[in-house]
């Protein structure tokens, strides 16, 4: 009983002298977003290049179907361009704002 009461008294002091997470700073969260973003259009780009893909497989030499293959992989590219140039763009928006 006496071990258990030391443990608690322990634990007890230990979440007592834990200081609290610190507020971030503007650019801290810039580059925190610069991750999702990069990550989410990354991966929505590379989904338009599988799709366009597949597509292009199936198509068959249906034309309206390579059509839209050509269209997936463009919308891909654009994408991965959106991907590369997301710390860029978001550099530009924190010059904006004033956050330094």
């Amino acid at each position: 009983m006496h071990t258990s009461l030391t443990v608690l008294s322990r634990l007890a002091a230990h979440a007592a002298v834990q200081p609290l997470a610190a507020p971030k700073s503007i650019p801290d969260v810039i580059d925190g977003i610069t991750g999702w973003i990069m990550g989410i259009i990354a991966v929505v780009a590379t989904m338009f290049l599988a799709l366009g893909g597949l597509r292009y497989m199936a198509a068959g030499g249906d034309p309206a179907q390579v059509e839209q293959a050509k269209g997936n992989f463009k919308s891909a590219l654009i994408g991965y361009a959106l991907a590369f140039l997301a710390p860029v763009i978001l550099q530009v928006l924190q010059g904006i704002i004033g956050a330094k």
